[in-house]
């Protein structure tokens, strides 16, 4: 009898301290598609915030459902191909392409009345609605897109956007990231704001970028927001982020280690808990 009592308290005090495995579909764009990708960033990264976050968490398995250059529009519009599946925990990383690419944020009504995929209220309330139809019970936590400056494609230096200092087609960055703070508390989901409480700003993107000056046509390296009225030539003029450059992002739009190494230390605060 005591045998079996001891047994039962040994079963019990092992389960207990046995953390449940979780399962985890991470959406996003390239932000979160690099995380399995970093030759594609030339290496300059090891690790992404997914990779992260199982480190310190190891009773998560995660599946990388990021697509590079995509919006919430292109996932709303594509939601029945991506083969998404029935998960303990959802994120939604969304933001900045929808940002760049022009696509109106719309109305909180858009996302309760369910309108359509021409907003990016609307879209958020198409990829929601699939994700409690695959489970009703899932966790979904939103994220909020960085602040950027200016971008450039390290494979490719015509691909080149500058950064969230300005608006874009008469909307602003930040308030993109306001409606996808606003949805988070209408549904009252979880929100990890990199837009507002990273502390990635647009004055550590970047330590710098090396520009031709103007005047004499020597490259000087010129720190934000000097650098914002220097042209940059992408058929003449050097990759304007040398390695050494890296600071939040190695490219002014997508993370370093060290921005990971931030959006990780949110996401497992977040997730420590499921």
């Amino acid at each position: 009898m005591k045998k079996l009592i001891l047994l039962i308290v040994v079963v019990f005090t092992i389960s207990s301290f046995t953390k449940k495995e979780i399962t985890w579909v991470a959406i996003g764009d390239s932000i979160t598609y690099l995380n399995d990708h970093p030759d594609e960033t030339g290496n300059r990264i090891t690790k992404g915030y997914m990779t992260g976050v199982v480190e310190k968490l190891p009773n998560i398995d995660f599946t990388n459902q990021g697509h590079n250059g995509w919006t919430s529009g292109n996932i709303a519009g594509e939601i029945e191909k991506l083969g998404l599946t029935k998960a303990d925990v959802y994120s939604v990383f969304f933001g900045t392409n929808d940002w760049w690419q022009g696509r109106p944020i719309g109305r909180v009504s858009d996302y309760l009345n369910n309108t359509g995929n021409n907003t990016l209220y609307g879209s958020y309330r198409i990829i929601i609605d699939k994700l409690r139809s695959l489970n009703p019970a899932a966790a979904i936590i939103l994220i909020t897109p960085m602040q950027r400056v200016d971008f450039v494609y390290i494979a490719d230096l015509k691909n080149n956007a500058y950064g969230s200092y300005k608006d874009k087609n008469g909307q602003s960055l930040a308030q993109f990231a306001e409606a996808i703070i606003t949805i988070a508390k209408v549904e009252d989901f979880k929100i990890v704001d990199l837009y507002n409480k990273s502390g990635i700003t647009l004055n550590n993107m970047v330590k710098y970028k090396r520009l031709k000056d103007p005047q004499t046509g020597a490259y000087k390296n010129y720190p934000y927001p000097t650098f914002i009225d220097i042209p940059f030539n992408p058929e003449t003029d050097e990759y304007p982020y040398p390695p050494d450059a890296a600071d939040m992002t190695f490219d002014g739009l997508h993370p370093s280690d060290k921005g990971y190494a931030v959006i990780t230390k949110m996401l497992v605060k977040v997730m420590k808990k499921y």
